[in-house]
């Protein structure tokens, strides 16, 4: 799409091997020429991003600044590649840098953090294990890269025609970025608000937390409060991670809020019956679903406790190292 002054942003979209299906990286035609977020580490990943370089003139040779949204790792994935072969700077919100400079070692950290939180809310050991192994075995769609410019939230990134507004929007991970053109009303919004999806506040360990952390963060809540931070906003478009434009984000972020009002009455009415674990509560939902995709359905019930225990209406109890929730009355 053109977003004038600055020149043009077109989407690139990049094949993965997830379930999300492309994502979608753009290429900022300004000085200096900048591409935001770039795909999994896979040769088929970057085989067609060369070509959507190719057809609009463009090399990976040319970029000059890569931008990375957030640390998942469809975003951030070939990074490191691009710099190797483009010498471009590389910007992420200062908070990320560590993270993304010790790859391996943050994955390894942040999975016994979901594995300490998963053993907490009821799943089983074996299941834990079988996550881990799958979990580990996705690390190599992900690489290490350097930040060489870490963006301060609130500042400005700037290029010869535009200027952009780094915001920090953290809920979907606690890194989510999005850059806001003034000027123009357009958001680079990365997967903090998709049109056909809604995006999943998943619990993360916090960006700096010590290796061993176990305090869970409140994903959901948090996720809210960036939505209400971005309601708030005058946008003319959001340009997404995934998926089309959004041209509606305030009808669109409604539609977030009332689904998770659902969600969170139908968590109630579950815990009517009796107390149950975060895993058994997923269960009732889901079924199957909450054990091949134990952590995503995992987080969001507890995101949805949260909601609720800030409401007063749920109890949470601790026995044996696994917590329960019951409801207060």
């Amino acid at each position: 799409m053109s977003a004038p002054p600055g020149g043009a942003i077109h989407v690139l979209p990049v094949p993965t091997p997830f379930a999300v299906g492309r994502v979608n990286c753009y290429l900022i035609e300004d000085d200096p020429l900048t591409l935001v977020d770039t795909g999994p580490n896979s040769g088929t990943s970057l085989t067609a991003l060369e070509h959507a370089l190719a057809e609009h003139g463009r090399r990976v040779e040319d970029l000059e600044r890569v931008v990375l949204t957030h640390q998942h790792i469809d975003h951030i994935g070939l990074a490191g590649i691009l710099v190797e072969r483009s010498g471009a700077e590389v910007c992420a919100l200062d908070a990320l840098a560590p993270w993304l400079g010790d790859y391996r070692g943050s994955q390894e950290a942040d999975d016994r953090f979901a594995s300490t939180m998963m053993l907490r809310h009821g799943i089983e050991e074996d299941v834990v294990s079988a996550l881990r192994a799958v979990s580990a075995s996705f690390r190599s769609w992900g690489a290490r890269v350097d930040v060489t410019r870490p963006l301060a939230p609130g500042g400005e990134l700037g290029f010869a025609g535009r200027s952009l507004r780094v915001l920090h929007r953290p809920g979907h991970s606690p890194s989510d970025t999005v850059f806001h053109d003034e000027a123009t009303g357009v958001l680079i919004g990365g997967d903090h608000l998709i049109a056909h999806i809604s995006s999943n506040p998943l619990i993360a360990r916090p960006l700096g937390a010590a290796p061993d952390a176990t305090q869970r963060p409140k994903a959901l809540v948090t996720y809210l409060a960036s939505m209400r931070e971005t309601r708030a906003m005058d946008l003319r478009v959001v340009l997404p991670g995934h998926g089309e434009p959004v041209d509606d984000h305030r009808a669109l972020i409604d539609e977030r809020f009332e689904g998770h009002e659902r969600r969170k009455e139908k968590i109630a009415k579950i815990l009517a019956d009796a107390p149950r674990t975060a895993h058994a509560i997923a269960q009732a939902m889901w079924g199957n679903v909450a054990v091949t995709q134990a952590y995503l359905t995992l987080s969001e019930v507890l995101g949805h406790l949260d909601l609720l225990l800030a409401e007063g209406r749920v109890a949470e109890d601790e026995a044996g190292g696994v917590v329960t929730f019951r409801p207060t009355s």
